[in-house]
């Protein structure tokens, strides 16, 4: 079902949008007109009904309407759009005609991993701009004159003002997960290069949630935009992935995700961090404990995130430890589990990581740990999902051996007994029997040496008792001791927290505040809240912070990308900070000295 809305209606007071139920059961994607080759590149890929999300975005798109779509992450949104951008083209004609606007460099390569999936009968060149790449192939792309062109917004803009992206002749643009643009400061950009494109184009805007920026943006760029929505609001959360809590102390956290992921039948799993330092924290206590484990963070070169994404594709890593910005867009069919190692900041982002699992229609787990003082916040972020968490115990010594011995059990599970393998281990079984040993005394034997090699304990003595840290906390009443006089002493304490940050450009290099939100961003886990005033000068910027999000963005980096360079980045004011002395000294009065032998001069 689809539906039309003025201006007033979509932008109401009411910020939530009603979630339509009739979603079509029976469609086929040869009901929806698409080319046949697109037919044919559907039947290879596997897929012959469309979700609700497509069945109700594809035949607007192809209409030549602009739509606004709402649906969850997994839901395939981008077929939704993909299937009617590759219908448009389908006519083989060169030169940029769809352009594609994604947050992330991952999700940019995914989408134009997709759009070349779905268009594999079609021969239509593609390319994928993003910085941390080489502008080498990007440029030799756009020489080609593909069709197809996908990229982030900082990078889109880049090649414009090269004169190496022209857009006089895009014909559709979609803003895939507007919200996020918005939050990592970019949609001055989108709006910047939504400006440059023909006033004729046709707009696919998609975005979970929309705040004014977002609303202004679809007012001034969208022509009588219709509203698509599907699988959107707390229930299509809850239906498809398990949400649980547990409150571990912060200094606990690492042993409790060993005893989770030790404890819990899984799959792959992904851990969210909110910063690169805690990325590789964490690798190393889950590597120390025997579970192989690796980090995903925005401070890894491309190449290197992209070998860490095939690794997990292929099944060859069990855990993966990511922030909020290199994991957007990741996809992966086999992760059943999501952990959250702290409270998200907002629900928005953690609808996004839990929907990192259950893909695909698929069932999955989300963990959150949550210490003392977050329950509150875990509270409200319970009240505004309108979702159902179960409270959540962490396994004991006993369950955990349980479970290894488990996954030991299923390693002695042999298709064929009488593989050609084991011939030898055979004749050196009859030698031991001939050795007057019984058969249960090599079994035990041989057992034991495989659990000594794959770190199982065999003892059925293990404690069936939590540690102290990780029992479930005694219920506390709520106390409130918020005064006039603590209400001054905590905005004291807030001002003697700020830092300033200094960056090693400014005016001069075309930086914009937005770069500089973008450029902090990226693999820290910081949100723009974090981030207070910003000052660009003609040659360097400063930019206000509490000293712990300043810990955040400098620890392990003195410098960051900035508008494709390498910019230093330092504590511009590090009053008592990391034990530096002050670069900027404070003003004092000074008392005006007296020349020699003056009037009033005291004696010697």
């Amino acid at each position: 079902m689809l539906y039309r809305f003025t201006s007033e209606q979509l932008w109401g007071s009411d910020a939530r949008m009603n979630e339509t139920t009739d979603e079509p059961s029976s469609l086929q994607f040869s009901d929806l007109g698409l080319d046949a080759r697109l037919i044919s590149a559907l039947d290879t890929l596997g897929f012959e009904h469309p979700t609700p999300i497509q069945a109700k975005a594809i035949p607007p798109l192809l209409n030549g309407h602009d739509i606004i779509a709402r649906a969850r992450t997994g839901s395939g949104k981008t077929a939704a759009f993909g299937l009617p951008l590759l219908e448009r083209l389908k006519d083989g004609k060169k030169g940029a005609r769809v352009l594609v606007l994604a947050p992330t460099r991952e999700l940019a390569v995914q989408v134009t991993d997709a759009l070349d999936s779905l268009g594999q009968n079609l021969s239509l060149g593609s390319v994928t701009l993003y910085g941390g790449a080489s502008y080498r192939p990007q440029l030799d792309a756009l020489r080609r004159k593909v069709p197809i062109v996908v990229g982030t917004p900082g990078r889109l803009i880049d090649h414009m003002e090269r004169g190496s992206l022209d857009l006089s002749g895009i014909e559709l643009v979609v803003l895939d997960e507007a919200d996020e643009m918005l939050r990592m400061g970019f949609i001055d950009d989108v709006e910047k290069i939504l400006a440059k494109t023909p006033s004729d184009r046709q707009i696919a805007l998609f975005s979970a949630t929309m705040p004014k920026p977002i609303r202004r943006v679809a007012d001034r760029y969208l022509s009588d935009p219709q509203l698509i929505e599907a699988d959107v609001g707390a229930k299509s959360t809850v239906d498809h992935v398990r949400q649980r809590t547990v409150v571990v102390p912060q200094k606990f956290k690492g042993q409790a995700l060993v005893r989770y992921l030790r404890g819990e039948e899984r799959e792959a799993t992904l851990v969210f961090s909110r910063t690169r330092t805690g990325c590789s924290e964490v690798v190393e206590i889950l590597m120390q404990a025997g579970i192989d484990a690796e980090a995903l963070h925005g401070d890894m070169a491309q190449a290197a995130r992209t070998r860490v994404l095939d690794r997990l594709r292929l099944g060859r890593v069990d855990v993966l430890i990511a922030t909020d910005v290199a994991a957007r867009g990741l996809d992966v069919e086999h992760i059943t589990h999501v952990v959250n190692l702290d409270v998200p900041d907002n629900p928005e982002t953690y609808t996004h990581r839990i929907g990192r699992t259950g893909r695909a229609g698929r069932e999955g787990v989300a963990l959150t740990f949550v210490t003392p003082r977050e329950r509150g916040r875990m509270q409200w972020m319970r009240k505004v999902l309108g979702a159902k968490f179960e409270d959540y115990a962490l396994p004991t010594d006993a369950q955990i051996a349980l479970a290894d011995q488990t996954r030991f059990i299923a390693t002695f599970k042999v298709e064929n007994d009488a593989d050609d393998a084991l011939d030898d281990a055979h004749g050196f079984v009859a030698r031991l029997l001939e050795e007057g040993l019984t058969v249960e005394q090599v079994a035990a034997l041989a057992v034991q040496a495989a659990a000594q090699t794959a770190g199982v304990s065999l003892s059925r003595s293990h404690s069936t008792e939590l540690p102290d840290w990780a029992r479930p906390p005694k219920a506390r009443p709520e106390r409130n001791r918020r005064s006039e006089k603590s209400g001054r002493k905590n905005q004291t304490e807030r001002a003697a927290n700020e830092v300033e940050l200094f960056i090693g450009a400014g005016q001069k290099l075309g930086v914009r505040p937005a770069d500089i939100v973008a450029a902090l961003a990226d693999g820290t886990g910081i949100v723009g809240k974090d981030i207070g005033r910003i000052q660009v000068s003609d040659r360097s910027s400063f930019v206000g912070m509490s000293r712990e999000t300043a810990s955040q963005i400098l620890d392990g980096r003195s410098v960051t990308q900035l508008r494709g360079r390498e910019v230093k980045v330092a504590l511009a004011r590090p009053s008592r900070y990391k034990g530096e002395k002050r670069t900027r000294r404070p003003n004092k009065t000074r008392v005006p000295s007296r020349k020699r032998g003056s009037k009033g001069r005291q004696g010697r």
